[in-house]
């Protein structure tokens, strides 16, 4: 790609390390709040922007364009339900997130599970899930930003995989939540650019839409429909509909984007986080799909249609725009990735290691074991990636439609339905991702024309609703929960009652000592 690429990708790298140093020395990893949720002072703009980059990731650039390049219009399904997933997220969950959170002192987003369902089982299932998940999605980055890297340096994928993990890895280690948020905003404006100039310059080769089009219905008519190549998906509705959810609704359930609730300044950040989040939504989000379809006209002998957006960019712009535009690209995988490492470390350090092993753990101890685990998953994902590459597009809607499936349910109903109670829960996040790994194992979309997602949502959703109203008088919620979702749901600043936050998240904790204190009193009688 030559040295004036190259040149700018450095330029790229130097300004994220350099955020991430700031971040540091702004006090973004100074103590456990700090590190996990920046000090829950992140403002409405980067809580927005974070959001985005965050949850676009390498799919868009790889997965998106791949799909797009591949079936035609079909893959617009995906972005109409992306275009408002951030709006439905913070109007549904955001405001109401933020404040429950703080009056329980969750610091991630399991951690709020268990204090809004209590139980050790939840946040044991959930953690598990969380991580298991999550790693899986985070292999998708690191897929991304090697074959990112290969084609822009011509360096080997095992080397170019390397210096792009180890990139990512260091400035999470710098700032942690803080550093992730800033970067990922930095990152979602480079992001926004590239695309845009990227589709610029394929509806200048072809002098606008309807050439553009013209020459794609020239190659294959059906890929101007909406059901994909050779009509493949022609009234297949209950795909459709899945299509649609995993980036709306679906997008409620992912630990690493709901997390960004909870570190807001204030639960109104949500209003206009929501507004700012549209308007980036609306230019950036159907941006790479079009690509991807010029792109068929435009490199019709494409064997890779992973790289149809790379390729698209390094045909037509010269080799100075390339390199921003390259280091966009390489900006939505590394947003992602980021974020993945940082939530998936986040969740095992604290609610496996501190929950299940080491209660005592001191909070330095527990930045030093989110950072090591950070390390062995990016380790552990590298191996992956260079030992067995599956597509990006498979391994994105794998993990996406699973999170959504197991979580959404009981993200939404944890603040909106007070008889959502523990084992309902439970039971959702278990039929949930149940339901969904066996839809896509199994292929039961083409036997049934239902997407994975449309299938483990509806069937999360059932168990939430009839495991609850069945156990609701042997497992009765809490009075402190309810106390609690009473006032996240009130108008007006957080008000935690006496004992705050600390209170209610050792309320599990004080429920077990008042049954030893019962259970020896008795034996004294």
């Amino acid at each position: 790609m030559g040295t004036t690429v190259i040149a700018f990708l450095i330029l790229y790298y130097a300004t994220v390390l350099g955020i991430g140093w700031w971040a540091m020395r702004r006090g973004g990893a100074r103590d456990l709040e700090g590190y996990l949720l920046g000090g829950r002072r992140v403002g409405p703009m980067v809580t927005a922007l974070t959001m985005q980059s965050t949850s676009m990731s390498g799919y868009m650039f790889l997965g998106a364009g791949s799909l797009a390049y591949t079936q035609g219009y079909w893959a617009l399904w995906y972005a109409a339900g992306d275009v408002g997933g951030a709006v439905v997220n913070l109007s549904v969950i955001g405001r109401r997130m933020r404040k429950l959170s703080q009056i329980t002192g969750a610091l991630t987003a399991i951690e709020y599970l268990e204090h809004r369902y209590p139980s050790p089982w939840t946040r044991l299932i959930a953690a598990g899930l969380a991580v298991f998940l999550l790693a899986v999605y985070v292999v998708a980055q690191f897929i991304a930003g090697g074959k990112g890297m290969e084609l822009i340096t011509g360096l080997p994928y095992s080397l170019a995989l390397l210096i792009a993990l180890a990139i990512i890895i260091v400035y999470t280690f710098l700032g942690g939540y803080l550093a992730v948020a800033y970067t990922d905003f930095f990152q979602s404006l480079v992001m926004l650019i590239g695309v845009l100039w990227i589709l610029g310059a394929a509806l200048a080769h072809f002098g606008g839409f309807a050439a553009g089009n013209a020459a794609v219905g020239a190659i294959d008519p059906s890929l101007l429909s909406v059901w994909g190549r050779d009509l493949a998906f022609e009234g297949q509705w209950g795909v459709v509909v899945g299509a649609v959810l995993i980036f709306s609704i679906g997008y409620m359930g992912w630990p690493h984007v709901v997390t960004r609730h909870m570190a807001m300044s204030r639960p109104e950040t949500s209003r206009l986080a929501g507004a700012y989040a549209t308007g980036w939504n609306l230019l950036f989000v159907p941006t790479p799909y079009l690509v991807g379809i010029l792109a068929i006209a435009i490199l019709p002998q494409l064997d890779d249609p992973e790289l149809a957006i790379f390729n698209v960019a390094h045909a037509l712009l010269p080799a100075a725009v390339t390199g921003l535009l390259m280091a966009a690209i390489m900006a939505a995988i590394m947003s992602t990735a980021d974020s993945l490492l940082l939530q998936t470390g986040s969740i095992a350090s604290r609610d496996l290691y501190q929950r299940f092993i080491r209660p005592g753990a001191t909070e330095r101890e527990m930045v030093f074991v989110s950072r090591a685990l950070v390390l062995a998953i990016g380790a552990a994902g590298y191996v992956v990636a260079v030992v067995e590459p599956p597509t990006v597009f498979a391994i994105v809607i794998f993990a996406t439609s699973v999170l959504g499936s197991a979580f959404a349910p009981a993200f939404i109903c944890a603040v909106w339905w007070k008889r959502a109670n523990t084992p309902g829960a439970i039971a959702s996040m278990l039929t949930g991702a149940g339901t969904c790994i066996t839809w896509e194992l199994a292929d039961l979309a083409a036997a049934t024309t239902l997407h994975s997602m449309f299938a483990g949502l509806c069937a999360s959703t059932a168990a939430i609703v009839a495991v609850s109203l069945a156990t609701r008088r042997i497992a009765p919620v809490p009075p402190h929960v309810r106390q609690a979702i009473d006032k996240a749901s009130a108008i007006g600043p957080v008000t935690p009652g006496r004992g705050g936050s600390s209170a209610l998240a050792l309320s599990p904790e004080a429920g077990e000592i008042a049954r030893e204190i019962d259970a020896r009193g008795s034996g004294r009688s």
